[in-house]
């Protein structure tokens, strides 16, 4: 087996192409450990690996090994832990040059880093065309917050890149404190994606992207095989920038995934846990600027998850939508099928008919029909 792929022709294998990644930070104590430990436990079927900086933090279940080497650990669910030992890249290596594919890999940075320059590790040239950055969770401790914190360069940050805040330890302090502190996460980062939790019991769902969504029973040819290019992997956030539907379709996050999408959903647990699932779906194009202006200005905070087929009048291409917090993603592809447009949104105390209501608005009126490239 190649350990590293090089050539174009092994650029095309669909295992090792675009890994999705998520990124797990926070102060020390806030409960990333917990839910560490909640992600390798409640699989149903995903392969995930877990790097770490230490093997005694996150204190494995016993009954779940399989193995233990140096630095990895196996687990019977095909889970694997990998210790970073400082150095990232060559620990991603590692699990990737593994034979079992993986679907999805988890970082826990240590709870006084920016997590800026682990993304940034994703980001770059070495890893870029292996792994695509999902998202980045931050894991807040609701209980010994400290105001204080903010005067810490690493705490700002680890809230200002954060897709979904994950406020654990709800049970410990009441309702004001919680609201004082959404305000004053809500300074550091305006519209930020808000999850009260106890002991860091979330639904992955709402943290990992890889066949956990309802969804994927209609997304029929999402596991196809795709064409993949080399493009950019630059991802956006629209706190900041408002032009990705733009113009140059080369500016769109293209980070291909090619994975299994496994057969389990996850719809019951989130109802069980107060989320609802909306689904959206037209047989007409959308107008990009449309799409643009719902995603900038309409989607509500707590839309958690979205994942979608997207089919734009500008375009000719069948585009994959990802979307965590205010991260999104979209992949080009082909369509192997009649184009139509399908989404599904995923979140707290959402209004089902105006969400609705604003995506149909998004799709073209026939006579605006052009059937032109991206920006055109």
């Amino acid at each position: 087996m190649q350990s590293v792929v090089t050539s174009e022709s092994q650029a095309m294998d669909a295992p090792k192409q675009g890994l999705p990644v998520t990124i797990i930070t926070g102060f020390l104590g806030s409960g990333k450990t917990t839910l560490l430990n909640h992600i390798l436990n409640n699989q149903q079927g995903l392969k995930t690996a877990v790097l770490v900086n230490e093997f005694g933090e996150i204190g494995i279940d016993n009954e779940l090994i399989v193995s233990t080497g140096e630095n990895m650990v196996e687990l019977s669910n095909g889970c694997i832990c990998c210790t970073i030992n400082n150095d990232l890249v060559d620990a991603v290596y590692k699990v990737l040059e593994r034979e079992e594919k993986l679907d999805y890999l988890v970082v826990e940075t240590t709870g006084l880093a920016d997590p800026l320059p682990v993304a940034l590790t994703f980001l770059g040239s070495e890893l870029r065309d292996l792994t695509r950055l999902d998202s980045i969770i931050t894991v807040v401790d609701a209980a010994n917050y400290s105001l204080d914190l903010f005067n810490s360069q690493a705490a700002y940050s680890q809230i200002a890149y954060g897709d979904v805040i994950v406020l654990n330890k709800t049970d410990l302090v009441d309702e004001a404190t919680l609201t004082e502190l959404e305000r004053k996460i809500n300074e550091v980062k305006e519209g930020s994606r808000i999850l009260r939790t106890t002991r860091s019991q979330v639904p992955l769902a709402l943290i990992l992207s890889v066949g956990l969504f309802e969804s994927d029973k209609y997304f029929e040819t999402a596991a196809d095989n795709h064409d993949h290019h080399d493009h950019d992997h630059d991802h956006h956030d629209h706190d900041h920038d408002h032009s990705t539907c733009g113009h140059d379709h080369h500016d769109h996050d293209h980070d291909h995934h090619n994975h299994d999408h496994h057969d389990h959903h996850h719809s019951d647990h989130l109802e069980n846990d107060g989320f609802t699932s909306i689904s959206f779906q037209s047989d007409k194009p959308f107008a990009i600027r449309k799409f643009q202006h719902f995603l900038d200005n309409q989607l509500p905070t707590g839309v958690f998850r979205a994942k979608g087929i997207m089919w734009f009048d500008e375009s000719p291409n069948r585009h994959i939508f990802h979307l965590c917090g205010k991260r999104f993603t979209l992949d080009d592809d082909e369509w192997k099928g009649t184009p139509k447009n399908q989404l599904v949104l995923i979140g707290q105390n959402l209004d089902s008919e105006t969400l609705l209501s604003q995506l149909q608005k998004c799709v073209c009126l026939p006579s605006t029909s052009r059937g032109k490239g991206f920006g055109k």
